[in-house]
């Protein structure tokens, strides 16, 4: 198989054969290995994630895992980032169609049920929509949750929803933002639900997203959240569940710890914060993308001032370069699981 290329190897760095993973992991621990370990796997030196020994070319060196995570995250982020500006495009445009010759979408042409786009205004449309599609869902249902710590009223809110697909067997899977973990609400809902929810965390998620097997999901109209759109099309479910999917990925399990920065005295929070900044975002909205308050942030910020001995606000974007926090916190990818392991 020597000089096979990609071909025979279809996977990135964050999924490796298992050829590779046993050569990339013995690299890792010893340093380097000789580079006829390497002919039946192509794909490392394809990939970057070895490299020949300047000192003796008969032998390859790994690229360290934090800088193949970084590498791996730019790519993510932009993916996320660019799948969040589509859907917002695709609300825009409803909007401004639904808005042609002074009809609404809930009275105009075409606005039966079964439609595959819906505007629903007001919290009793919403909350009936959603309850329709509980009764109807029997596989699976896919949320994402933004914001802080979640009150004890917004849980209790679509409780009742959540027991009843329980009772049916349907599975959930949900993510937060880290923050989210702090809140006995959450802790306290999941514990209720057993085994039916597996929760993960991550630093920012897209806006709400409801979605019921692969069929219906349900996303806010407006920034107060009194409308939301029932999206049935085919081409926009498969979408937003490919987003859902990659966040997924990317997310922590509740039951796992938060990683670490990886640099003395600076927590996860305090980079993800960073690398905001590093983005030219102003305090209100680091603190609205992470799910805290602005006051926890301008405290956050202040340490990070402290620990890189930043005076001022340039000098400490600045030292946030240097030291290499302006990209996403470094995240360890979960193992992808079997559809039977759910």
């Amino acid at each position: 198989m020597t000089g096979h290329g990609t071909e025979e190897h279809p996977h990135g760095a964050d999924r490796l054969c298992a050829a590779a993973d046993r050569v990339y992991s013995r690299a890792v621990r010893r340093g380097r290995v000789p580079r006829r370990d390497a002919e039946q796997v192509p794909c490392l030196l394809d990939l970057a994630l070895l490299h020949p020994d300047p000192d003796d070319m008969d032998w390859l060196v790994p690229t360290a895992p934090q800088e193949v995570m970084t590498r791996l995250l730019r790519g993510v982020h932009a993916e996320v980032a660019e799948s969040q500006r589509r859907v917002g495009a695709a609300v825009a445009a409803v909007e401004w169609y639904a808005g042609l010759g002074g009809r609404t979408p809930a009275t105009g042409p075409g606005a039966g049920e079964g439609s595959a786009i819906r505007v629903l205004d007001g919290l009793a449309r919403i909350q009936a929509a959603m309850d329709e599609a509980t009764q109807a869902c029997t596989t699976e249902v896919l949320t994402v949750q933004p914001g802080g710590i979640r009150r004890e009223h917004e849980l209790s809110e679509g409780l009742h929803r959540a027991l009843a697909l329980r009772g049916r067997g349907v599975r959930m899977r949900d993510l937060y933002n880290h923050v989210a973990r702090h809140g006995q609400g959450l802790l306290t809902y999941l514990e209720l639900m057993g085994d039916a929810v597996e929760a993960r965390t991550l630093d920012e998620v897209v806006d709400r997203l409801i979605l019921f097997d692969h069929t219906v999901a349900f996303i806010p109209a407006n920034t107060e959240r009194t409308m939301a759109l029932e999206l049935r099309h085919p081409a926009l479910i498969s979408y937003l569940v490919t987003v859902f999917e990659r966040l997924w990925r990317l997310g922590v399990p509740l039951n796992a710890p938060i990683p670490d920065s990886g640099i003395e005295g600076i927590s996860h929070r305090e980079q993800s914060i960073a690398a905001l900044l590093a983005e030219g975002h102003q305090d209100a909205v680091i603190a609205e993308r992470l799910g805290i308050s602005v006051r926890t942030c301008r405290a956050h910020i202040a340490r990070l001032s402290e620990t890189l001995g930043a005076a001022s606000r340039t000098q400490l974007g600045v030292r946030i370069a240097q030291v290499g926090l302006d990209t996403p916190a470094h995240l360890t990818l979960p193992r992808q699981e079997s559809p039977t392991a759910r």
